[in-house]
């Protein structure tokens, strides 16, 4: 796995925690996707073409954070306080919970992180370069009565985070620890759908991002595979050392630079091994970005209507069931023992196939509804947005040095 790595949980498989917690049940199959569709909801909200010329990205809110499924273990201070944070390559700001919660904290797995026990602490000043990034950064920034500097982001009505902007060592392995990392030691917090974590990996673009901040080191790399069932350990990885040779890149979009978002062009969609010739219009009018932390892939709506109309066809000997929250195509699998499904394959600029794993076709709320796995958006010009579901058992590698994203199968189990 290289050294340069740490092994990922999913907050709602057994390895978690929060089975076993009676107060934090692992969430429902409909409350996971309205957690979903809340966080696309932002991401179009954010990158809608429209909002993009007219306004900056400093006025807009913060993205909802989905379904907070995907966690990573990190130090942090001197001595280190280990720490589980969701990680998301749409936000750029590292945050965690931090004594003494003057506002308020929430339950969290672990400790929370008490700056007071740690030698390399120190908070950022005000009035100061460093502090005013804050604003150009698109998040809320103040300057307290002792002229510390304060921080806030607002990811949604019921998840926010707000304290004093800091600097500490971030420990990612033994050999790899940085000093003077700028983070969020958050005092007043929401995360309800954080799945326990202490807070965020900032792995998008930005100033303040992790890539940015270990760039030195690792060159704005960074990979990760997310585990194909709950059972299985997946992995972030930082650095292009020891990449598989079988990986195959596609340029990101040039569309969403000067975002914290991470462009894909998209060519086209196959379904049961056939290439459907979408026009190349429909996803260059909306754009795409792959998203680590958004589950369900939305699709244009001419996208989507071709994708459904032809795995409908080829799942004719299945009777349909009730659409299930966003997920307009399901089908009742009730007295099968074995499933025969098409495949789809999705097509990226630079000749870049990627078949989907057969565990991210269908999402299965029960065997009596089994459903697409693929959401149409509202309109056109909505973002398509590459979700997690969709990337299982992929290594996929964010090249932000070179402009490029990578697709290697068989990354993880």
């Amino acid at each position: 796995m290289g050294k340069s790595s740490l092994p990922i949980i999913d907050n709602h498989g057994p390895c978690s925690g929060v089975n076993q917690d009676k107060e934090n049940i692992a969430p429902s199959h409909a409350e996971i996707l309205r957690q979903d569709q809340s966080r696309a909801d932002s991401i179009h909200s954010m990158l809608s073409l429209k909002s993009l010329e007219k306004t900056s990205l400093q006025s807009k809110p913060g993205i909802s954070i989905g379904t907070g499924k995907y966690q990573v273990t990190t130090g942090f201070g001197s001595p280190k306080t280990e720490l589980s944070l969701v990680f998301d390559t749409a936000s750029q700001l590292t945050w965690t919970q931090c004594k003494p919660c003057a506002g308020f904290c929430y339950d969290q797995k672990e400790p929370i992180f008490n700056p007071s026990k740690s030698s390399s602490y120190t908070n950022i000043r005000c009035p100061s370069a460093t502090c005013n990034q804050i604003s150009f950064e698109g998040m809320q920034r103040g300057c307290s009565s002792s002229s510390t500097c304060l921080y806030g982001i607002t990811y949604s009505n019921t998840t926010f985070t707000a304290g004093f902007l800091a600097i500490e060592t971030l420990t990612i392995t033994a050999s790899d620890v940085f000093r003077g990392f700028l983070f969020g030691c958050g005092q007043r917090n929401r995360f309800p759908n954080g799945g326990r974590a202490t807070g965020v990996l900032g792995l998008g673009r930005g100033w303040f991002s992790i890539v940015s901040q270990t760039a030195n080191k690792y060159h704005r790399v960074f990979s990760y595979c997310l585990p194909s069932n709950d059972q299985s350990t997946g992995y972030l990885k930082f650095g292009d050392a020891n990449l598989r040779s079988s990986i195959e890149f596609t340029p990101m979009s040039k569309s969403f630079e000067g975002t914290h978002y991470y462009g894909l062009d998209m060519i086209d969609i196959g379904v049961g091994g056939e290439r459907l010739s979408i026009d190349r219009s429909v996803f260059s009018t909306s754009g795409a970005v792959i998203d680590s932390a958004s589950l369900i892939t939305r699709l244009p709506p001419p996208a989507y209507k071709r994708v459904r109309n032809a795995f409908l066809a080829r799942m004719t000997n299945y009777p349909k069931a009730p659409k299930f929250e966003n997920l307009g195509l399901c089908f009742d699998f009730s007295g099968n023992t074995t499933v025969v499904m098409p495949t789809i394959t999705l097509y990226f600029d630079g000749g870049v196939e990627m078949p989907v794993d057969a565990r991210g076709i269908l999402y299965v709320n029960k065997i009596s509804q089994a459903c697409l796995a693929f959401a149409e958006n509202d309109n056109d010009n909505d973002v398509m947005i590459l979700g997690n579901f969709q990337q299982k058992g992929y290594e996929v590698v964010y090249d932000d040095a070179n402009g490029r994203v990578g697709f290697g199968k068989g990354g993880c189990s």
